[in-house]
Order: structure tokens, then sequence, then C-alpha cells
């Protein structure tokens, strides 16, 4: 299958802010950004999710949100970035993706209507709104933080009216896959939890909107790689060893975790913006025995 911009293993980043004139003291380090997005492409991965919710979209100013989708064009090249398109409202989402178009991005990601519990109506129309500005829209499922479910048979529907390409599926339900590929065969499936990528490889995934590549990527990318192939002698036993941290992506602490993780492993994670806290002690523990195990096993 040809390789489309939304395909392969695009890292949902994370975003590294030190202290300075922002808000919450934290300023946005773009230059340590360029540098983090340019490292994840040189270890294998395929590209980058800028202004997902890793990359603590939701506090941001605007003019930090569009120079966060600039950074990341300049420094991997446009095909290789989906932009974050999430937004309380489909005008805002709009901007936002005709912001990425104009910054030469490949795709976007986008999320239902998140500011009330949205009908199927609601939906649609927030859909129609954002693919009116050009760019390939992949659909975000997380019914978890959004109170909206996409279910199969709503994104076929979203599919059927050329209004997606993808679905970032966050249910954890994988049994969904293969009711898709049913429903809406030619929409791509894409993982978008990292503790089900192995069980929807299998069922057909063509990518992996993933958390644990910003702190471990060419290990995320042979894993990926390894359950895409079907080669369940190389994928499990990795699998296995990485499951540990995989899960935290499924976690509310997820952003914290994987900041951790890559402080341990020698990558600058830092701190985040409020609301979020730090890891309580015990959390902190668990992901620091776990990221150092990883690490000690050779993972990288």
């Amino acid at each position: 299958m040809e390789r489309k911009p939304w395909h392969g293993v695009m890292v949902a980043t994370a975003l590294p802010l030190r202290p300075g004139d922002g808000p919450g003291g934290h300023a946005v380090d773009h230059d340590g950004y360029a540098a983090h997005c340019r490292w994840l492409v040189d270890n294998g991965c395929d590209g980058v999710v800028a202004n997902g919710s890793l990359g603590e979209y939701q506090t941001l100013t605007p003019g930090e949100r569009a120079k966060v989708i600039e950074t990341a064009v300049a420094a991997v090249g446009g095909e290789r970035v989906m932009a974050g398109a999430g937004a309380y409202g489909a005008a805002e989402s709009r901007r936002w993706a005709e912001q990425a178009r104009e910054a030469g991005c490949g795709s976007v990601l986008l999320l239902p209507p998140n500011a009330y519990r949205a009908d199927e109506r609601a939906v649609l129309d927030h859909y129609r709104e954002v693919a009116a500005a050009g760019l390939p829209v992949v659909a975000y499922n997380n019914p978890y933080d959004t109170k909206v479910d996409l279910t199969p048979a709503l994104l076929a529907r979203l599919h059927e009216e050329g209004l997606i390409v993808a679905v970032k599926e966050f249910s954890g339900d994988v049994r969904r896959a293969y009711e898709l590929a049913e429903l809406a065969p030619g929409l791509d499936l894409l993982v978008g939890s990292d503790d089900v990528l192995l069980e929807l490889a299998v069922a057909g995934a063509v990518g992996w909107v993933a958390g644990y590549p910003n702190a471990l990527p060419a290990s995320s990318v042979a894993l990926y790689r390894a359950a895409v192939a079907g080669d369940l002698a190389a994928a499990l036993p990795l699998y296995r060893t990485m499951h540990p941290l995989l899960r935290w992506d499924s976690r509310t602490e997820f952003v914290q975790a994987i900041k951790l993780s890559m402080d341990l492993a020698g990558r600058y994670g830092g701190p985040c913006r409020h609301p979020r806290l730090p890891l309580t002690a015990e959390q902190a523990a668990a992901v620091r025995a776990a990221t150092e195990k990883a690490l000690a096993e050779g993972l990288k």
C-alpha cells in the first residue's frame, strides 16, 4: 500500500516547556521542539502529530499553537506533520485546519465536538465544516474525554460523505476494527492507544498515533513494523517488555508519565502546564521503575 501522510508511526509529540514568560511561568521551547521532531524522524518514525493532547494544546496561546505547527513543518517537512485541530467549536477547528493547510501540513487530526455531548447531526456538521478547509481529516475517537462516541456506523457515514480519510481509534475496543472494516473498507484504521498496538495492528491498522516513541522511538518503530508485518515472534516479546509503559498512554496522567520517561531516557521531557500537576510519588515510582527496566533491557 502506498504510504499516505497519516500512515506509519506518527508520534503525538510532547512539547518542551522551560521556565520563562509563558502561562504558568513555562515558555514553549520551540528550538527544542524542532530538535525533538527531527530526532524522532532520524530514529525511524514516519512523522509527528503536533498540537495533540500530548502536546498540551489546550494550554497554548493562539500564537504558541500556530508556531508549534510552523516549527514542526520547518523541522521535518509538511507531509510528515499531522496537525491537531481540536477546539470547542467547528469554526475554530476550521481556522486551525486552514492554518495547517497554509503551513503545508499533510493532514489534520480532528476530535468531534467536545463542548457538550453532541448528537449525530452535530458531529456530521462539525466534520463537514472542517473538511471544507481542504486537508485530509483523520477523525479522533476518544469517547472518554469528549463524551461523544464515533461508532463504526457513524465513522462509515463520515467516510462515505468524503469527510474523513482515517480514524485514530482510542476506545480500546479492538472488536471495532473488524466492524469498521466491514462498514467502511476504504477508511484507514490508526492505532490510537499505545496499549492496544499489537491487537489493532493484527486487525489491519496502517498507522499508529503514538505516545511512547517520544522516549523510546527506535524500539517503538521496531515493535510497530513487526506487528503490522504479522511477525509475532518478534513483536510479542517486545510488546510484553514495553506494555508496563505503553498502558500509561491510556491514563489521565499520560503526559506527565511520558515526559518523565523522556527525562529518564536522556531526552528532555520537563514539566507540564496547569491544570496538569506532577505525578504523585507512587505514580512517579511506577513510571521510573518501568522505564529503567526497559532501558536496562536495551530499549531505546
